[in-house]
């Protein structure tokens, strides 16, 4: 595996904000419930396949209505989600498909209580340009509770 720093290469330094800031509007519009501009930073045919779904969950559709019942299910019983994403690694394939790998946590917060760590996963991302802009086409997610050590 070859490191690129920031001094090494200024492309891959833009290239890398560019993704940190991709992953920021895109968790701040999950957190938020905003299902349906969550869903569009993913490519049409993207998709999102956490370990504990026997199938991804694909397209904007299907996208959409996960955010929009997680979004009901956690508004109803008070509580508000937070997701961190760090430690994140960027692999060029080509001037336009990064895989990107990073920890991501999930915090909950039940109204009036304490933050709490909900789960510890791994986030194995394939980014595209898609019209300028960086999109999902495949997310893969394994919880450090599930993966065998």
């Amino acid at each position: 595996m070859t490191v690129q720093t920031l001094a090494q290469d200024t492309d891959f330094g833009r290239i890398y904000a560019e993704v940190q800031d991709f992953y920021a509007r895109h968790f701040h519009l999950l957190d938020a419930g905003r299902a349906e501009e969550w869903a569009r930073t993913y490519t049409e045919d993207g998709y999102f396949h956490p370990e504990v779904l026997d199938r991804p969950v694909q397209g904007h559709a299907a996208l959409t209505e996960g955010v929009r019942r997680t979004h009901a299910e956690l508004t109803a019983k008070g509580a508000q989600r937070r997701h961190w994403h760090g430690m994140v690694a960027v692999a060029p394939r080509d001037a336009d498909t990064l895989d990107v790998r990073c920890y991501a946590l999930v915090f909950e917060t039940p109204r009036g209580g304490a933050s709490a760590l909900r789960m510890s996963c791994v986030c194995e991302d394939v980014l595209v340009r898609d019209g300028g802009d960086w999109k999902i086409r495949e997310r893969k997610v394994t919880r450090d509770d599930m993966t065998p050590a």
